[in-house]
């Protein structure tokens, strides 16, 4: 029984990550931490990195504290719940850096509906260089109108 309890809240923490991802890139990193984001929309500088890397890391020990508390405390639940923040990262991290933005030159043949759609909402969202007007502040879910 504990299994199915497992894999629901990691499947939960993994949906709700998404809700998360789109709050915090609407209102944080488009409000009060654009001057970390700002260099995703408008490159100011020659490196690979970009101040909006450190978004990464906030989430990455949000998850590892997860692990920490499964592991020390003993509190079973905490596994799912870092294992799921962490494979929403990694899919953010696939969807987002390498299939979108070509940080790494893999996944540039893929082409579906989905990809597709995806594509398009955040070219959508990456037209407006400033931190108002914005749309599409979501990764994975995107409108059904980006997908005509």
């Amino acid at each position: 029984m504990q299994v199915v309890f497992w894999i629901l809240i990691f499947l939960g923490t993994f949906f709700i990550m998404e809700f998360n991802a789109w709050f915090t890139h609407k209102y944080i990193m488009h409000g009060f931490l654009w001057s970390l984001h700002k260099d995703h929309h408008h490159k100011d500088h020659d490196s690979w990195f970009e101040r909006n890397d450190a978004f990464f890391i906030f989430y990455a020990v949000v998850s590892m504290t997860c692990f920490y508390l499964w592991s020390v405390e003993e509190l079973w639940y905490c596994l799912p719940i870092g294992v799921g923040i962490m494979a929403y990262g990694l899919a953010y991290f696939i969807v987002h850096d390498i299939f979108i933005h070509q940080r790494f030159k893999w996944f540039r043949n893929i082409d579906n509906k989905y990809a597709r759609g995806v594509r398009r909402a955040h070219k959508i969202h990456h037209k407006h260089l400033g931190k108002e007007d914005g749309e599409n502040f979501g990764m994975l879910i995107v409108p059904k109108k980006y997908f005509k």
